[in-house]
């Protein structure tokens, strides 16, 4: 199965009709095209499935049509958000910026090129609260360093077909029961044969003060679906949870005496302690008993430990910094969603 048009190849036959006529209209820059006649809603959805298996088509969101009476057709008009120079301006910029980017991965394995283009994203994309036009799309992520859920998601995507890698935008919805107010996007990759979620707009919010996160690289289904809604379209089962970024490395543990160990090596070479706890159900009980583990081996060097922890995927980063008189610290819970941070 190919990934470069994944949504395509689970439409039906009339669906697929209308998805190549808009892939073709809109490559070509045209003012209006013909299409197959269906319903508002099936179009709406068609060309929003487009765009996630093209992210390249970064220069339109919505449409209008015509119906003609006893037409099998409507005339679909797109609305562009550049003019058609500036459009063509901003595709030579972009694919000159990707092959600059696809060649410091060559000569990388299927997996390393995965990393790569995760990092990336952490390194060079902030997330944009101003919910500017162009952070849903490419341009965003990968031109102006800027982008909302969507806009890395694509970036994720592009950057993956221009490395030949298996790559796909998820799409979950929204949820005013649990106060999640809007869509959320991420990606499903295929390494080895296997698929792994990952979501590089959460590593990137929870990213800002120590460093680097994996909290949501090579992710199972299982682990994704602690804190991402249900997918609105099917995709793939990722069933694997053994690649999980923090087990891969290590940096995976079950006993407290372990983590009082790496706690006391940390705390020795001044370094910030991130790990994943896989020693049972993290509940605020573990948390309290960890903590208490960092406090001790930080006070030994006189130092007092900062602790924030990701309770959905079992994730702690710590820092241990000079104690400070009557400075009671405790630990901090990390929700590395967008409600944090505005719209997805």
């Amino acid at each position: 199965m190919k990934s470069g048009e994944y949504y395509y190849e689970h439409m039906g036959k009339e669906e697929q009709k209308a998805y190549r006529a808009m892939l073709k209209g809109l490559t070509e820059l045209s003012d209006a095209f013909p299409v197959p006649l269906l319903e508002g809603r099936v179009l709406t959805d068609i060309y929003f499935l487009l765009r996630l298996d093209h992210p390249e088509i970064f220069y339109t969101v919505t449409f209008s049509y015509r119906y003609y009476q006893d037409s099998t057709n409507i005339e679909l008009v797109p609305s562009y958000l550049f003019t058609k120079d500036k459009i063509r301006e901003h595709r030579n910029q972009l694919d000159a910026r990707i092959r600059k980017l696809a060649r410091g991965a060559e000569g990388l394995s299927e997996s390393e090129k995965e990393l790569y283009v995760h990092d990336f994203i952490l390194n060079n994309v902030h997330y944009d609260k101003l919910k500017k036009e162009y952070s849903h799309e490419i341009i965003g992520s990968l031109c102006n360093g800027t982008a909302v859920c969507e806009g890395m998601a694509k970036g994720v995507k592009v950057l993956a077909d221009a490395l030949g890698l298996w790559c796909i935008i998820a799409l979950s919805d929204n949820n005013p029961e649990k106060g999640i107010k809007y869509r959320h996007t991420w990606n499903i990759f295929r390494i080895g044969g296997t698929y792994y979620h990952v979501d590089a707009t959460f590593d990137n919010t929870l990213s800002r003060s120590a460093g680097p996160r994996y909290d949501y690289f090579n992710l199972s289904d299982k682990q994704v679906y602690r804190d991402h809604e249900p997918v609105i379209h099917p995709v793939p089962a990722c069933t694997d949870g053994d690649h999980f970024y923090y087990k891969e490395k290590k940096l995976s543990w079950t006993t407290a005496e372990e983590v009082q160990k790496r706690t006391a090596q940390a705390v020795k070479k001044g370094r910030i302690l991130i790990f994943q706890w896989r020693g049972g159900y993290l509940n605020r009980d573990i948390v309290s008993e960890l903590f208490g583990i960092f406090s001790d081996e930080a006070a030994k060097k006189d130092k007092q430990a900062l602790c924030s922890v990701n309770m959905s995927q079992a994730v702690f980063t710590v820092r241990f910094e000079a104690k400070e008189d009557n400075n009671v610290s405790e630990p901090e819970i990390e929700i590395p969603d967008e409600e944090n941070l505005d719209e997805g």
